[in-house]
Parts: C-alpha cells; structure tokens; sequence
C-alpha cells in the first residue's frame, strides 16, 4: 500500500495513502484529543477538539487526510487554548455535575477537562432547562449533558441499522431528538451500539452505573490519550 511521510510537531509520521491526521498520528503513538470521533464511526469533524494546523491552516485532524511533506502542529500554546475553550463552552452550555453523574471516571468531556487543567469553566453557566427520558426500560436519556457530538447518531445508523437518533432544529436550537414521542418507543436495546457511542453521560445504561466503583474506572487512573502515548514510547 502506498503511504507518505508528514511530520507532527516535528517528528516524522508514516501513514496509509488516504488515512486521515488522526488515525495516523494514534499510530505513531502521538495522542490528539478528541470528542465526536470515534472508533468504528465516519469521521464527522464537528466537534473540532482534534484541530491542527497543517501547512499554517487549521483543519480538523480526524477528516483531514495525511499529505506528503505537510507540516503539522497540534501541541502549540494556540491549540491548547483554543481546545480548552471548547471543552470550558462544552461545560457551560449543557449541566454538567460531575460529582453526582454515574458516568464520572468513564467520561471522556471530564477526562478531557483534567488533562487540560480544567478545574472550573471560564465563561458564565448558562444553566439551560432540558429533560430527561426515563421511559426505556434498559436505558434513560438525559438531554442536560448531551454535547451534540452525534456519535449516538451515527452509531446507530451505521452499526445498528437503525436510526432511534437525529438532530433536529439548528444553532442554539439544536437537540437531540428519538424517533418516537419518548425513548420506550424506539427499537433501542442496551446492547445497542449508539448507547456504547455516548462519551458522555447523556445515554445510560439502567441498573449498571456503579458496577465498577469510582476511583477504579478508567481515567481515574490513567490520563485520557496515555495509552496512545504509551505506544510512541515503546
């Protein structure tokens, strides 16, 4: 297969004609955060956590394609505050309590938040009234820490063949909304790959939430995106 030579901050990184930033540099062992890709997706490039400059120009790293000879920068004092700031407005706009939600120490909003150094949002809470569907049987939603990532969406469309998720309006209007007048009237199953998708903790699974307690789940350990840099280490 044929594949170009790019570097990333400087070092040298060898990818896969038409294998996208992202991917890449996950190979090489170089951590891009990020929030709306996922593996097993399309890439969507919506949340632009994983941005870079290729070439002086900032793109989004899990569409972007890998080019012969580009110059990319992702670890700049410009891209982590540029990061850091969607992640603070991600926290604004939606009502994020850590401290209280089953989700804490497997979600990757909190452990992004960690990583960068984020102790308390810089911009006002908007405190926004959302509800929460607790019709399903196996699994509840809660609209006031969806950050509109749309990896439900896509999860369930492409690896489930269904299509139980969609945004609807648009701007500061735009939600998620199910394809039936609650949750309990969709085909969703906990087993159900969009619920996996959630990097938040807007799509529960009931009756499951502290089978592994807090202070032993993943990022309550290890940083988010260590595992990848393990890799460039080896």
């Amino acid at each position: 297969m044929k594949t170009v030579t790019f570097t990333i901050d400087g070092k040298i990184v060898r990818a896969d004609k038409g294998q996208t930033i992202l991917k890449a540099a996950e190979a090489a062992g170089i951590y891009i955060p990020r929030l709306c890709a996922c593996k097993d997706l399309v890439p969507h490039g919506s949340c632009r956590v994983c941005s870079v400059r290729v070439n002086g120009r900032i793109q989004a790293s899990c569409v972007q394609t890998a080019a012969e000879g580009a110059i990319v920068e992702s670890e700049t004092d410009e891209l982590r505050e540029y990061r850091r700031n969607i992640i603070d407005m991600l926290f604004v706009e939606g009502n994020h309590f850590c401290m209280f939600c089953e989700k804490s120490g497997f979600c990757e909003l909190q452990a992004l938040a960690y990583r960068f150094g984020i102790t308390a949002p810089k911009y006002r809470l908007l405190y926004p009234k959302r509800d929460i569907d607790l019709s399903h049987p196996e699994v509840y939603l809660d609209h006031n820490r969806c950050i509109l990532c749309g990896r439900c969406v896509r999860a369930s469309q492409d690896l489930d063949r269904k299509n139980v998720f969609q945004f609807v309006e648009r701007g500061c209007r735009k939600r998620l909304q199910v394809n039936g007048e609650a949750l309990s009237d969709t085909d969703l199953r906990a087993a159900d790959q969009a619920v996996s998708a959630c990097p938040v903790g807007a799509l529960m699974r009931k009756r499951v939430g502290y089978a592994v307690p807090v202070g032993r789940r993943p990022y309550d350990e290890v940083p988010i995106g260590r595992d990848i840099e393990k890799k460039g280490e080896e």
